[in-house]
């Protein structure tokens, strides 16, 4: 995954722009029995109805992305610009998610992860991160999950799994972490 934190002209924080390639085998299953007029492509239009379902469906998880400003949890408003391309048998998602309120933030730290663990989320290597438009001298710090080693992942039984729900918070461990601060 890519995304950029995005600041208005007056150094407020207005939202973050997810860019979420899903792996070959998800983007196979998803754009399986899809019309399309070239093979092996799809335009934006023919997956718009695919860019609709995922977002929908996010809805429930919060967009697996929460974010705090100056320490208070800061909500997000429902998704915008978003849309599907198809590239290399893989799927992007790419979607705005606004601030409820734009947020003047000295410290903003964002979370992007599963809480129940299902859905694995890893940034980019090069560049996962942007500020778009922030005010000069903000430091951006990616900090990525460390994992399970593989003794501790066996030790992880099929109830464990089943138990696992949103309002757990086991699997924040494997969170990305995206921390900017501000003069």
């Amino acid at each position: 995954m890519k995304g950029e934190l995005v600041y208005a002209a007056d150094g407020l924080v207005t939202g973050v722009r997810h860019a979420w390639t899903f792996d070959d085998m998800y983007s196979a299953f998803a754009t399986q029995g899809l019309e399309h007029t070239k093979k092996d492509a799809f335009t934006r239009a023919e997956l718009a109805a695919l860019a609709e379902v995922n977002v929908a469906s996010l809805k429930e998880y919060g967009y697996f992305t929460s974010a705090k400003a100056n320490g208070k949890k800061r909500p997000f408003g429902e998704p915008i610009d978003y849309w599907l391309d198809y590239a290399d048998s893989q799927l992007t998602l790419h979607f705005t998610l606004p601030f409820k309120t734009p947020v003047a933030a000295r410290d903003l730290a964002m979370e992007i992860y599963d809480p129940t663990w299902f859905v694995e989320f890893s940034f980019a290597e090069k560049n996962p991160v942007a500020l778009v438009d922030a005010p000069a001298g903000c430091q951006l710090k990616i900090q990525r999950p460390t994992g399970l080693s593989a003794a501790q992942g066996q030790q992880l039984g099929e109830d464990f799994f089943n138990s696992l729900t949103a309002t757990s918070n086991w699997a924040a461990q494997f969170a990305n972490k995206v921390l900017v601060q501000c003069p």
